[in-house]
């Protein structure tokens, strides 16, 4: 159990890897004169792709620590592992809203009529 929740997180690390290249692609491809549109389709169509796995991922992952979290300073108390979902949560959502942030702007550079 241990072990596949590992893995899973290594491939969470390769998706995230993956999203990377593709916005380094998306913005190599943008800063060229006349750009591929198909190629700047399917880097976009991968990143949102992995984007979602990633999240989905990670808040699965997530969900399983808070039915695990041990370490309350005293019998009963859930305050600190409350504490620190909440803040996973937090880092969470902010880096989803970031990458969103990042695919609203690749998707403004790859539609000028807009």
């Amino acid at each position: 159990m241990a072990n596949d929740r590992l893995r899973s997180l290594e491939e969470v690390e390769k998706e995230i890897g993956v999203v990377l290249q593709c916005a380094g692609n998306i913005i190599l491809e943008l800063s060229k004169e006349k750009h591929n549109a198909s190629l700047l389709d399917r880097q976009l169509s991968q990143f949102t792709g992995c984007v979602s796995r990633v999240e989905s991922e990670l808040s699965g992952q997530i969900r399983y620590l808070t039915q695990v979290a041990t370490g309350q300073p005293h019998e009963g108390s859930t305050y600190s592992a409350r504490k620190d979902c909440q803040m996973a949560l937090n880092r969470v959502e902010y880096a989803r809203l970031k990458l969103g942030e990042l695919g609203q702007t690749c998707e403004r550079l790859l539609d000028p009529q807009t």
